[in-house]
């Protein structure tokens, strides 16, 4: 039983542990890619076609949230 005690938890660890971390490292690494993609994106003098479209959509939800929160307010 003893042994069989060690091997789960080496099992446990090598299985589930280090694959979890493993994953979550290389999610983290993607994100952080496109974060920095995003920010060389943002300072360029002239903005690409999907940074102008994306940035139009957030100004349009941002004027619906501000006439929401005025009609709540009335």
């Amino acid at each position: 039983m003893d042994g069989f005690g060690r091997g789960a938890l080496l099992g446990l660890f090598f299985g589930f542990l280090w694959g979890t971390g493993c994953s979550l490292a290389i999610l983290y690494s993607i994100y952080l890619a496109g974060y920095r993609k995003a920010i060389k994106d943002s300072l360029k003098p002239e903005k690409p076609q999907r940074y102008s479209e994306v940035f139009a959509k957030v100004q349009a939800k941002r004027e619906r949230a501000k006439i929401k929160a005025a009609e709540a307010s009335q």
